[in-house]
């Protein structure tokens, strides 16, 4: 560890930063609160500025600005936000295991390099150090030169984690022109594919594509198990939109032990079900000891990667709703 390393996460380096945050509308309604309080007792506690982009996109960029100590109160304050809003929606829950808190921030291209380190070193060394899950996303946010870093854990894993990634971005500034992320807004008469509005939506990034309001419907339905759907990639297409020749990619997510089962279904049933309507591959890694969570590999183009993973999301939901048959 470096000493500009030591002295952030010891707290004795107080500089100015800002980050960037990408959140869905229901994380931030919750962060807001009723008629805006919750976003001002953050504001007035942390002593950070808190602002939340315009528009009618369902994501969000939410900057925190302020001495590094201030931006750490905040990512605490917020963090601990979303921890109680997944302990209130599994209140009427069988579910035994909580789902961990995640966050995805926003960093330019350039400095996630160093974020991971030689041969994963950096990254591997603050997994260990802090006990968060970090993951760098391997493409471009669209239309920028900026990626998703994503970190799951307890709310003080994370803001330990968040020490640890503003020490190494403060020794590493960006190389070049940075173009922002900037969500886009959804044409009239359509809806994102995104995770349904709920704690499940921790265990994923949704895909930046819009589907008719039919065919969200009918991806529901199949994530509800209602109905069969043929596969995105056969030549009469129920997305007849999506491009699945696409240049291929990779996109992992971390899935806690517990909820394996309802991903996989009975006998393969619904992981082989949402493979043939996505034209994805998936992969699930083997349980390995000690740990809570399990690695899902979606690999496909953009536009199967992101239908696996709202199907993978609503599935998730509908356990933790209680609706859904593990």
């Amino acid at each position: 560890m470096s000493e500009k390393e030591e002295m952030i996460s010891e707290g004795n380096l107080n500089v100015t930063l800002t980050l960037r945050l990408l959140m869905h509308g229901k994380e931030v309604g919750s962060i807001i609160g009723k008629k805006g309080e919750t976003v001002k007792k953050m504001r007035e506690e942390s002593g950070a500025r808190i602002n939340i982009s315009e528009g009618s996109s369902p994501e969000r960029i939410v900057t925190i600005t302020g001495p590094t100590e201030g931006i750490f109160r905040a990512f605490s304050m917020i963090a601990q936000r979303f921890e109680e809003d997944i302990t209130a929606a599994m209140a009427n829950s069988t579910v035994t295991s909580k789902p961990p808190v995640t966050l995805r921030l926003v960093f330019p291209g350039s400095q996630c390099g160093s974020l991971i380190g030689k041969g994963g070193s950096k990254i591997k060394e603050i997994r260990e150090t802090t006990g968060a899950q970090v993951q760098v996303a391997g493409d471009m946010l669209p239309d920028s030169t900026e990626r998703a870093v994503t970190i799951s854990g307890t709310p003080q894993a994370i803001t330990q984690c968040v020490r640890h990634i503003c020490s190494v971005m403060l020794e590493s500034p960006p190389k070049g022109a940075t173009i922002p992320y900037r969500p886009k807004g959804i044409p009239a008469g359509t809806h994102a594919v995104l995770a349904p509005q709920h704690p499940a939506q921790a265990f994923a990034i949704p895909g930046q594509y819009a589907f008719a309001h039919q065919d969200l419907t009918k991806l529901h339905q199949l994530a509800m198990q209602h109905i069969p759907l043929p596969s995105l990639g056969q030549s009469n297409p129920t997305f007849p939109g999506f491009d699945v020749s696409a240049p291929t990619s990779s996109q992992e997510l971390a899935i806690p032990n517990d909820f394996i089962g309802c991903i996989i279904g009975r006998q393969g049933s619904k992981i082989n079900e949402i493979r043939q309507v996505s034209g994805a591959h998936i992969k699930i890694a083997s349980a390995t000891d000690g740990s809570a969570m399990r690695q899902v590999t979606i690999t496909g183009s953009p536009a199967s990667i992101s239908v696996a993973q709202y199907l993978i999301n609503a599935r998730l939901s509908s356990v933790l709703t209680g609706m859904g048959v593990l």
